[in-house]
């Protein structure tokens, strides 16, 4: 079982200590009188790397890019201030959604084999995520609430707890430290993608369309920056990629500059602008 210790240092940074490896946790900040844990610093070889997963998932590896540069690119990327009290990952999955993104990440890390190191108190029972008690297992999300895993991840946005500090810290420690961790981030961003885009593609008839078009409303929808609605206009523009750029830029400047940034970046490449989405195949094929 992996034990934790933690220290506050340099007035609200959290440093933690797993198996005498001292790593750093996150930085204390306020957000809308909330107050939580946040890291978004760290190194390179903490970073999502397409040519890494390229041989796994070919160009669905390079259609995460962008979006994932624009969540900050780290495994690692943690938040505990916010509505959703603990978001985790490179593409930051939030826990206040039932069976959401982050939901169906911890059901597939709880089955990994260091799951019993960092967390020996869960299993999957019935699909879901249970905690093992004196009195039996008790059910921490179902088809309504997640309430029960936010409290287990993080008891309160008023304070850092010491419970936030320790469950952040195993996230953190796991995901540098296993490959296998990182892999499994990285498989369920892709499937994730890949089975959105079909509902995308007859909801906003992209059937046909460039990648780089599929790609910028994919990132609003992950982000939900915009109704349908919207998106919808921006297709019907005479320069949709432009319109579809310009969306929520007012909110999230730094966002959408990085998103245009890195699509620029792989269509010099020659990576997009040359495949359109395929809704019979489920897939990108050459335009």
């Amino acid at each position: 079982m992996k034990i934790v210790s933690f220290a506050l240092e340099q007035g609200n940074k959290y440093f933690g200590k797993i198996d005498g490896d001292r790593f750093f946790i996150g930085s204390r900040v306020g957000f809308q009188g909330n107050k939580g844990l946040m890291n978004t610093t760290g190194t390179a070889a903490q970073k999502y790397d397409r040519g890494v997963f390229r041989a796994t998932h070919g160009f669905w590896a390079d259609f995460l890019h962008p979006t994932s540069m624009a969540e900050g690119a780290l495994f690692h990327t943690l938040n505990t201030y916010d509505r959703a009290r603990f978001t985790f990952s490179f593409m930051q999955y939030a826990a206040h959604i039932p069976n959401g993104d982050f939901v169906k990440y911890f059901r597939a890390l709880l089955q990994l084999p260091l799951a019993v190191e960092y967390f020996p108190d869960l299993r999957i029972e019935n699909g879901r995520i249970v905690r093992v008690t004196d009195a039996g297992t008790v059910a921490l999300e179902t088809d309504q609430s997640t309430a029960a895993l936010m409290d287990y991840l993080n008891p309160t946005a008023l304070q850092v707890e010491d419970t936030e500090v320790i469950q952040s810290a195993k996230f953190v420690h796991w995901v540098q430290n296993d490959p296998l961790h990182r892999q499994l981030q990285v498989d369920l961003a892709v499937t994730h993608f890949r089975e959105k885009m079909p509902e995308y593609a007859q909801r906003y008839s992209l059937d046909g369309k460039p990648d780089r078009v599929c790609l910028v409303v994919a990132d609003i929808r992950h982000q939900g920056r915009a109704k349908s609605a919207e998106i919808i206009a921006a297709l019907q523009s005479t320069d949709p990629l432009k319109a579809l750029l310009g969306v929520g830029q007012q909110q999230y400047p730094e966002r959408v500059a990085t998103l245009k940034r890195e699509i620029d970046k792989l269509s010099n490449e020659g990576v997009f602008g040359v495949r359109k989405y395929s809704l019979t195949a489920r897939d990108f094929v050459n335009a």
